[in-house]
């Protein structure tokens, strides 16, 4: 019985955290999730329209139920599957299960249930239990990858950003003190103290300008003019050092992609992770259309390619041979230091990786075992080429 349990909880586990490749289920369940938590945001927007609840409000209270039911559900399925995550393992099923608990994900989970079942209990306004439901929106960050994105830029980058409020925080105060000094005998209402003078601060640092509160003395507008400068530059900072982040998370992201490319690619399967990483920084991608003459015979080789996907066929007789995923052409004209003895066509669309002229020297040297591997394939290759009468 344990077994089975512990069986089952693994295909759950699976299911909502991490879905297996072909679970096509799991990914269905994640749209419906994403279409009724924002089919419950037009919801909660629709309810605040007084003719609206009026004339639904039943079908509204119903459609909430249902939907907290259903989030419910799915709240206490992700506890109970807690312990099988790879970080809780170490833990008791308890204490996995309170770790779980405590974390985002699970917070935005339980507030995005708590206010119904508040309702009837606590006498709270409607409108802060609207305010509560509307948290819901915030599941989305679980089944989107920009948000993990965006939480993993923020993370990183926590340091400048933390940098930049305390500067942002200095700025305000200093120039509210500022500021109360130019303009206190002249508007003692509005700028009769530093914490009156915060407001006209923020919207001027902001350059929201409102105009609601502004300086009148020749000073004090120049020490405007100097605060709004400043406020320009101050908010680029943080666009700044976030645009900054995303720029490193991409290039991890295609670095990631890229390794593992070229780590499926057979005559690189044997080497190690240092050395594919090293293949990696040395290797552009191209993508080439169907039917595209990818090399030409007689033309001055330059690179060598391997294909990531599609086909290729090589103009070699007595028949055209076809090269697939996995495969690499290119490189006996490179060992050679000649021109290309064949031409290469697309047969589909193809996305290529291209090895360098001087990359494919600098590696060859570098790594002995590619040098072995290539030089052996390259031979077979030369010996076919001889038996089908193709002249060097």
């Amino acid at each position: 019985m344990r077994t089975e349990t512990s069986s089952l909880k693994t295909r759950v586990y699976h299911f909502l955290e991490e879905p297996l490749p072909g679970e096509r289920r799991a990914h269905l369940f994640n749209y419906f999730m994403v279409i009724l938590i924002l089919a419950n945001v037009a919801s909660i927007v629709l309810e605040s329209v007084p003719e609206i609840e009026a004339a639904h409000s039943t079908a509204i209270f119903i459609f909430d139920a249902v939907s907290v039911m259903i989030f419910t559900v799915e709240y206490a399925l992700r506890l109970w599957v807690a312990p099988e995550h790879p970080r809780y393992l170490p833990l008791s099923p308890a204490r996995a299960r309170l770790r779980y608990a405590l974390s985002f994900h699970a917070m935005v989970d339980l507030l995005a249930i708590v206010p119904f079942y508040l309702g009837p209990l606590v006498p709270l306004d409607l409108r802060f239990l609207r305010i509560l439901r509307i948290l819901r929106l915030l599941k989305l960050t679980r089944y989107s990858a920009a948000f993990e994105a965006l939480a993993r830029v923020v993370y990183t980058q926590r340091r400048p950003l933390i940098a930049t409020v305390v500067i942002a925080g200095m700025l305000l105060f200093f120039s509210a003190s500022v500021i109360h000094l130019l303009e206190q005998d002249a508007q003692p209402n509005q700028f009769g103290s530093i914490p009156q003078a915060m407001w006209w601060t923020i919207v001027t640092m902001t350059t929201t300008g409102y105009g609601d509160v502004v300086p009148i003395t020749p000073l004090g507008r120049m020490f405007a003019g100097l605060l709004m400068m400043a406020g320009m530059g101050l908010l680029a900072l943080p666009t700044g050092i976030l645009a900054t982040g995303f720029v490193q998370e991409i290039r991890k992201f295609d670095f990631v992609v890229s390794w593992r490319m070229v780590a499926s690619v057979p005559l690189f399967k044997n080497l190690d992770a240092l050395r594919v990483s090293d293949i990696v920084s040395a290797l552009k991608s191209r993508n080439v259309p169907a039917r595209y003459a990818i090399v030409r015979r007689g033309e001055h080789a330059d690179a060598m390619y391997f294909i990531l996907s599609g086909d290729v066929l090589v103009d070699i007789p007595p028949e055209p041979k076809r090269l697939g995923p996995g495969d690499f052409f290119g490189e006996i004209a490179l060992l050679k230091h000649g021109k290309r003895t064949a031409t290469v066509v697309s047969e589909t669309e193809c996305s290529l990786l291209i090895l360098g002229f001087e990359d494919f020297e600098r590696l060859l040297h570098d790594i002995p075992e590619l040098e072995t591997q290539l030089k052996s394939a390259t031979t077979e290759r030369l010996a076919e080429l001889e038996r089908a009468g193709v002249t060097l």
